[in-house]
């Protein structure tokens, strides 16, 4: 019999391709989302989806029981709506809290659940190490504050229902997982805008020039979804110890993310051009100790850069959760204001 694992957050840039790439893989999979429609994709795909409000206890009542693994991936984020600390405390405590419930009571025997790296705040822009126990250090201020405390004591909760119940609960630390939606607009510090990398693809696909702000050396890590995707199956074909775990690989320059931009987005006749801002801002740098995800999960990174480029690419012209999540033409008109 197939193992059951239920999706929550399928809808979502993570959940969606996690739902499919476990789905592949021959998983019963279960998909979850606060949509009320998903527009027909996972039956599409031969996957049942459900609507469901993790804030209420109520809606849980018509997912299955007997389940093998929960993947939580539900829950606000600053980054994708206007700034709510209620929704951020709400949907990532008390529904976290409610998932958890739900799990206890379908005898799940696994638990994942991405966590943030703001709660390693104090070694950002540092040349320390970010390993996978590290003690959190987090900020009071910010965007980024309610969200990191709510999903601090979300964690804290998973584990003490971890240690009540005895199932294994695996925690993924990471920075943005790179993919592809037709959606290129974020939140960041409360204003909306364009994600910085897909204003650069974007620049490139143009010829215009870019701008390489402060010092163009500096690195952070660059984790494609196909990679975050596969070590979530590692999660779930894992015996444990189960804990904290770093969702990381090579990291990557400033300078090597704008070369590997412009070689895959620019035109070959007329690539974009570099223009060097050494006044400007240094970009985040921030290096994650990924050896506890390799010795305990088996993960290596299958994905180099530009090979995540070149993927990412070919997603964009194909479009393949168009009927998800609609087409980039959908998302022009917010573009253009």
């Amino acid at each position: 019999m197939k193992k059951k694992v239920i999706v929550f957050g399928a809808t979502g840039n993570l959940g969606a391709y996690t739902s499919v790439h476990l789905n592949d893989l021959g998983y019963d999979v279960h998909a979850v989302g606060f949509r009320e429609s998903d527009n027909g994709f996972f039956e599409s795909k031969g996957m049942k989806y459900y609507s469901v409000n993790i804030t209420n206890k109520e809606d849980f009542k018509i997912l299955p029981d007997d389940i093998y693994t929960v993947v939580h991936l539900a829950g606000e984020l600053p980054s994708r709506y206007t700034y709510s600390p209620s929704k951020l405390v709400s949907t990532i405590i008390e529904g976290t809290l409610n998932v958890l419930d739900y799990m206890v009571g379908a005898n799940g025997k696994k638990f994942v659940f991405p966590q943030t790296p703001f709660d390693q705040y104090q070694k950002h822009n540092t040349s320390e190490i970010i390993f996978a126990d590290t003690p959190k250090t987090f900020p009071l201020t910010g965007d980024h504050s309610v969200y990191t405390i709510a999903k601090n004591a979300a964690v804290d909760l998973i584990d003490h229902y971890a240690a009540t119940y005895d199932f294994l609960r695996f925690h993924l630390r990471f920075f943005t997982i790179y993919h592809y939606h037709p959606n290129p607009f974020h939140f960041s510090n409360y204003k909306k805008q364009m994600m910085p990398y897909r204003m650069l693809m974007d620049r490139a696909s143009k010829s215009l020039d870019i701008e390489v702000w402060g010092d163009p050396s500096r690195s952070k890590e660059m984790v494609y979804i196909k990679d975050f995707t596969q070590i979530v199956e590692k999660c779930i074909q894992s015996d444990g110890p189960g804990g904290m775990y770093n969702v990381g690989g090579r990291a990557v320059s400033l300078e090597e993310q704008i070369d590997g931009i412009i070689k895959v987005f620019s035109p070959k006749d007329c690539p974009s051009k570099k223009v060097y801002k050494p006044q400007n801002p240094d970009p985040l740098l921030a290096k994650l100790d990924i050896s506890k995800t390799e010795s305990e999960l088996g993960y290596i990174q299958a994905y180099s850069y530009v090979d995540s480029l070149i993927d990412f690419k070919k997603e964009m012209e194909s479009e393949p959760f168009s009927l998800l999540w609609g087409r980039k033409e959908d998302y022009i008109e917010e573009e253009t204001k």
